[in-house]
């Protein structure tokens, strides 16, 4: 599936650059709508496919997940299916790490401190939907925009803050998978 949408893009991209040409080939043209449309296909099979396997063995967990707010379908199944269905891991800290979104400290001795940036050392898919996810859970998830108010009105940067609300929600799902309890506001507003 990820080789696909990566196909897929580069065809997108090398359809935009034709158009944007002035007069583009017919030819070209019409063979990259082609290809777009075949790779369309196969994207929609494959997450077609993706989500039956789920359902099969994780319906569950799937449907608890799809219950966070600001946690779609699709990074909902990318998380049961790159954790094993949670299995993986036995803490959130330990999925945190895993994804890349841990913060990391950069000094040398006690002379060099760096800026603290997130470490990068993990599944970036993962990381880059979770950080989509983070714009829908600072409107849609009490917690998530608490943690989202609260680090901007100390004056860092809103990216920084998205990361903190990307970090909130991956434990927020690994709570609620390894609880198996649905997603309650109340309570998760307590683990702040």
């Amino acid at each position: 599936l990820d080789s696909y949408l990566k196909k897929r893009t580069a065809t997108k991209n090398k359809l935009h650059g034709e158009e944007t040409l002035g007069i583009p080939s017919k030819f070209v043209h019409q063979s990259l709508k082609r290809d777009l449309k075949h790779l369309d296909k196969e994207v929609k099979a494959l997450e077609e496919r993706l989500l039956l396997l789920v359902k099969q063995d994780q319906q569950h967990q799937l449907t608890l997940l799809k219950g966070i707010p600001g946690l779609g379908t699709k990074t909902a199944l990318f998380l049961i299916v790159i954790t094993d269905g949670f299995d993986k891991f036995e803490t959130a800290g330990q999925l945190c790490s895993y994804v890349g979104i841990t913060p990391t400290i950069r000094q040398s001795g006690s002379s060099v401190r760096g800026k603290s940036r997130i470490s990068k050392v993990g599944n970036q898919k993962l990381r880059n939907l979770l950080f989509l996810c983070a714009f829908s859970a600072c409107k849609h998830n009490k917690a998530c925009r608490e943690i989202y108010e609260r680090i901007v009105a100390k004056g860092k940067s809103k990216k920084l803050a998205l990361i903190a609300v990307a970090n909130k929600l991956l434990k927020q799902a690994f709570a609620i998978a390894k609880s198996g309890l649905p997603y309650d506001e109340k309570f998760v507003s307590k683990l702040n």
